[in-house]
């Protein structure tokens, strides 16, 4: 397998992480579960379902996004101010540190690496040279 090839099979099972995770989180809020509420409560936000519900809309309305090659950077600019705000509300609520808050930007990081990894066009506009291809 060629360094190209292996480098566009790990971004898709990167962009496949992302999109798992946010197909069960989405879902999870789509029904939503009562875990849901419980934790939507404990975060500050009113207990509503329908809280949940639109949460559960707009997370898969944007992970359909990024999961089209046409739409994948749109799709991961709007996951990433998704994920924005979850760190943001985690900040808020005095969450841990690196299990709680930083999560949204480890997916956020996952989903653009996966990107990156399997789309030239983004390799392209974000070039990564070792100092040696610089000379």
């Amino acid at each position: 397998m060629t360094k190209e090839r292996f480098g566009r099979a790990a971004g898709y099972v990167m962009s496949g992480l992302v999109i798992a995770f946010m197909l069960l989180d989405g879902g999870m809020k789509l029904v939503p579960l009562d875990v849901v509420i419980k934790t939507t409560a404990e975060l500050g936000y009113p207990p509503l379902p329908e809280l949940a519900r639109g949460l559960g809309v707009v997370a898969l309305l944007c992970t359909a996004l990024y999961a089209f090659p046409r739409t994948a950077v749109l799709g991961a600019i709007l996951l990433t101010a998704y994920m924005g705000g979850a760190v943001a509300t985690h900040l808020r609520v005095g969450n841990p540190l690196f299990t709680h808050m930083l999560f949204g930007a480890y997916l956020a990081v996952l989903a653009w690496g996966g990107l990156f990894l399997r789309d030239s066009r983004i390799r392209a506009l974000l070039p990564l040279r070792s100092p040696s291809e610089e000379l």
